[in-house]
């Protein structure tokens, strides 16, 4: 059996593109998860065995958390601010988030259906700290759709 090239399955950045905002330089992606319901359904078999039987149910909507270095980018907190103010036909997209390698090539795209901003978080703040100041989205979703 031969060995799986697994230089491909390491994550060098990734990106976010939306309708109207692309960013490439996002450093951390979490949460990003497809999920549905179970429903047990219980019967008899046709011998008279009483058991469940596992069935799909409805799939569940999620979040997706997405950090980068703090920048003048104003692409997160624009879309944040439409959202607060109710403006949700420019909000709520469809985008991808994407995944590339060290060349700078796409592996994979997970494209996120009715997505918009929940909230946006500013990293911690410590005067004389030589931690990088970073921006956490939070973007809800629908569902994902795989390619």
């Amino acid at each position: 059996m031969p060995i799986p090239d697994l230089d491909s399955a390491v994550g060098h950045s990734f990106g976010l593109e939306f309708d109207h905002i692309t960013i490439k330089s996002i450093t951390e992606v979490s949460g990003l998860k497809i999920e549905q319901d179970v429903i047990d359904h219980p019967h008899n078999t046709a011998d008279g065995k009483f058991l469940f039987k596992r069935l799909p149910g409805r799939p569940k909507a999620g979040e997706v958390k997405l950090t980068r270095g703090l920048t003048d980018d104003k692409n997160f907190s624009d879309w944040v601010k439409d959202s607060q103010f109710g403006k949700m036909s420019n909000v709520r997209s469809g985008g991808s988030v994407i995944i590339y390698d060290f060349e700078g090539k796409e592996i994979k795209r997970y494209h996120l259906v009715n997505a918009w901003p929940k909230s946006l978080e500013i990293g911690s703040l410590k005067a004389g700290g030589t931690a990088l100041l970073t921006e956490i989205l939070t973007v809800t979703y629908e569902r994902i759709e795989l390619p």
